[in-house]
């Protein structure tokens, strides 16, 4: 949740679709299905349910998720296109939203016409859009094609002038979805640049793609949807590293999959904070005291072993940067029981951004590992300007 002023507010949102399996085909049918209220065979499918999300002003939010995950049901709710079956929705603002491939357009018109018609449903007088013509035009790159029918444009033709009108009416959140996809990659860099100018302008963007590379460059904030729910709200970087692991793609093709408990023991809770057996911390200040607390549970069974214990401290993307590691003489016992691991770095290097928590048990034996488990648990380290996890003091001179 952000804590700039809220311009969008969806509030305990729900969305459920009927699925017919069989139309009426005789007027006494028809009747029976009215009274029943549904047709024979009709399924109910719940696109989105208890979606709580508050967006703040001049935020860029990528909203991913898989393919059915009711992204862009979503984001038609929140543009009133689509009226939600539980929760309201709030937006203070005028909304430009892009959100299907013509939406808006009558393919009969032609693409100058279109140009008012479209605009008049986004706002716009006739004079307003009279002044802003010659740049929708120039911007949509269809001069040679603007009399003629958008029947007969092409995809990207019809994403090139929707797109055009939409960033020309000065809206104060801009929706968009997947149809950018659709434009050339020339059209896709002037779309980008029109994107960063509305950053720049303290403009609203919510967008749903699937060019994730585009969440971590463009965006302020991450949210993924999945089975009509939200599974992570916050840092661009995480909410990718969080899809990628609901798709499956976190790893390279090949690569051996993450290590299950193999019997023995079972990481139960991670907790970092800034003092011993302390409460979790939402942040650790470069030079203050790092503890992780892990809980780890042993089972009885066949080929028990001791356990080294490992904290990987992950940036954005789940990059490790650092790593904590019990000593030989304190590794976890193999006896059955429930047993306390505290780990202590004296001092907080100087890093900046969000980190999170993973804990694996090893075999020292074998060094293969026993168990493991990531933890969601975010807390932030702060040191000096962004752009780097990692700022050290530096001396320089300037030759001439």
């Amino acid at each position: 949740m952000s804590d700039r002023r809220p311009v969008i507010t969806a509030t305990d949102v729900s969305k459920r679709f009927v699925a017919h399996g069989r139309k009426a085909t005789q007027l006494k049918e028809r009747f029976v299905q009215s009274a029943k209220g549904k047709s024979s065979g009709a399924t109910e499918f719940w696109a989105l349910e208890h979606v709580n999300v508050v967006v703040g002003e001049g935020e860029t939010v990528g909203l991913i998720g898989p393919n059915g995950a009711g992204k862009s049901t979503l984001l038609k709710i929140l543009a009133g296109i689509l009226r939600p079956t539980t929760g309201h929705v709030d937006v203070q603002g005028r909304i430009a939203s892009l959100l299907e491939l013509g939406a808006g357009f009558n393919g009969e018109l032609t693409g100058r016409e279109n140009v008012y018609l479209n605009a008049a449903l986004l706002g716009l007088a006739r004079k307003e859009v009279d002044r802003l013509f010659d740049s929708i035009l120039d911007f949509s790159e269809q001069g040679p094609r603007i009399d003629d029918p958008v029947k007969h444009y092409s995809s990207g033709e019809y994403v090139k002038l929707a797109f055009a009108i939409a960033v020309h009416v000065d809206p104060d959140i801009l929706l968009v979805d997947e149809v950018l996809a659709v434009g050339d990659e020339a059209f896709a860099r002037k779309c980008l640049a029109k994107i960063s100018e509305f950053q720049q302008a303290g403009k609203t963007i919510l967008f749903v793609t699937h060019a994730l590379h585009l969440v971590e460059q463009l965006c302020t904030r991450g949210i993924v949807v999945d089975h009509g729910k939200v599974q992570y709200d916050g840092d661009p970087a995480f909410a990718v590293g969080t899809l990628r692991k609901i798709l499956g793609t976190d790893r390279p093709v090949g690569a051996p999959a993450e290590p299950e408990s193999l019997g023995g023991m079972v990481v139960v809770d991670a907790v970092a904070s800034t003092s011993p057996g302390g409460a979790p911390a939402a942040r650790v200040d470069p030079g203050q005291s790092l503890h992780v607390r892990v809980e780890v549970e042993v089972q009885a069974g066949v080929g028990m072993v001791e356990g080294e214990v490992h904290v990987v401290v992950m940036g954005a993307g789940d990059i490790p940067v650092l790593v904590l590691r019990t000593p030989p003489d304190q590794r976890v016992p193999a006896v059955p029981g429930r047993f306390t691991v505290d780990l202590e770095l004296a001092e907080m290097p100087p890093l900046v951004g969000a980190f999170i928590l993973g804990v694996s048990v090893i075999d020292p034996a074998s060094e293969r590992p026993i168990t493991a488990r990531r933890f969601d648990q975010t807390f932030w380290v702060l040191d000096g300007p962004r752009g780097a996890l990692l700022h050290l003091p530096t001396t320089a001179r300037v030759l001439t």
